[in-house]
């Protein structure tokens, strides 16, 4: 959540952030009077109960007339003190639920509009040149299919739409692909970590992941938990109500975990295939750094998504999201985009978020540098989403004769295998 000292102080950025992000203004203003009220409700109950207790070493000294005026104007305070202590649970709640309506603070720099108006900033590699090598190329599930690799056949048998079985090659191809990240990932510092799928509701909503977000969230309503859509989720909570010395800073987790997306609102949206699923698994980088330092992660973040998709031989184009696609908590977001040559555009692979303080203020999670103690800075990054990275590989990498190429990062993790051969039928 956002610093409400920031409210009072300039909410003139808070509307202007809430309206880069196509988010309600008004509840700024509903924010700021309801702060007023928790705020001269909490002197008023103060000043009374500082009256009671003066009241109340007055009373055993007084005698007739005086002490039955005292008891009188005694009960009168008690009413008023237990009035004054409702009114203040009141505003501090309806302060706490409007606080928790608005978004993180938008960077500056970020670029102003909807999902459509990012701006790229880099494109790395180029996209081949399929009509110069004489062959149409097949998207994924084509390839998927002729290599034994993807099952979405019976997928939605067993499951639905949107889900789908990874079998044979398939099945060593995601192994390879989380080995290789967590070790790309362990190199840089960072703590291997396998995390809860389900997890309570303040995690979620302490990640912001129950706000705009909360349509595309799975709730197992009987044990009052929720699956994780990645493991930014059960990663910022690891700290929740913890202080952490400055000298501990930076700490770095690289989670895996299975991740699990209603997909709401993308009826008839990427049906072909893998690319758009309900559950998948995935690699998830998460950084816990003092708030000066946050732009600086950010970056590196960027920078290990980069290497990732280089090592993986992928043309891909690095893109500033605009507001309207930043999600709750991020300040800002880059997204890295893979080529995918059968739809002749760039698709999300990636995407690193700094979140400022605005999860550690919601999980209560500090940072204590010398005698002060303050929240600290959370970011995320993807390093690899599976099922999309998949995608990417197999229409990027694949050959005339319907094998596909594996890029050298991944052959250790594949017997050494140079290509993945279509199966006999």
């Amino acid at each position: 959540m956002i610093d409400l000292r920031l409210l009072r102080e300039d909410p003139d950025r808070v509307r202007a952030s809430q309206r880069a992000r196509g988010e309600d203004v008004d509840v700024v203003d509903a924010l700021l009077s309801a702060d007023e009220r928790r705020r001269s409700s909490s002197v008023r109950f103060d000043e009374l109960r500082s009256e009671q207790k003066s009241l109340g070493k007055l009373i055993p000294k007084a005698t007739g007339d005086e002490k039955a005026e005292l008891l009188k104007r005694a009960g009168e305070l008690s009413a008023a003190v237990k009035a004054a202590d409702a009114e203040q649970n009141e505003a501090a709640e309806e302060a706490q639920r409007l606080l928790l309506q608005i978004g993180n603070i938008v960077h500056p720099d970020v670029p102003r509009g909807g999902e459509d108006d990012f701006v790229v900033l880099e494109t790395v590699g180029t996209p081949r040149d399929f009509a110069a090598e004489g062959f149409e190329p097949r998207d994924h599930l084509e390839l998927g299919q002729t290599l034994g690799a993807i099952d979405v056949e019976r997928g939605a048998k067993v499951s639905g739409s949107r889900f789908y079985y990874l079998t044979g090659v398939g099945a060593l191809l995601e192994l390879a692909l989380v080995n290789a990240a967590i070790a790309q990932a362990t190199a840089a510092g960072f703590t291997p970590m396998l995390t809860p799928a389900l997890v309570k509701p303040r995690a979620m909503e302490g990640t912001g992941f129950l706000g705009q977000a909360a349509q595309d969230v799975y709730r197992l309503d009987n044990d009052d938990l929720y699956l994780v859509g990645t493991s930014e989720v059960p990663l910022a909570a690891y700290h929740m109500d913890e202080i952490i010395d400055a000298d501990q800073l930076p700490l770095r987790y690289a989670g895996f975990s299975p991740c699990f997306r209603r997909e709401a609102g993308t009826y008839g949206k990427d049906t072909r295939g893998i690319f758009r699923v309900h559950q998948f698994d995935k690699v998830e980088m998460f950084s816990y750094i003092a708030p000066e330092d946050a732009e600086a992660e950010h970056a590196r973040l960027l920078e290990w998504e980069k290497q990732w998709l280089t090592s993986l031989e992928l043309p891909f184009q690095v893109i500033d999201t605009a507001t309207g696609d930043l999600g709750s908590s991020a300040s800002r977001k880059f997204d890295c985009e893979a080529w995918i040559p059968t739809q002749g555009k760039y698709r999300e692979l990636t995407s690193t978020s700094n979140c400022n303080e605005f999860q550690s203020r919601r999980l209560s999670v500090r940072m204590r540098d010398g005698k002060n103690v303050k929240p600290l800075a959370t970011l995320n990054g993807t390093l690899c989403a599976v099922p999309r990275t998949i995608v990417a590989l197999l229409e990027n990498h694949q050959q005339a004769d319907g094998s596909v190429r594996v890029p050298e990062v991944l052959r250790p993790y594949l017997g050494g295998r140079e290509f993945l051969e279509p199966v006999a039928k």
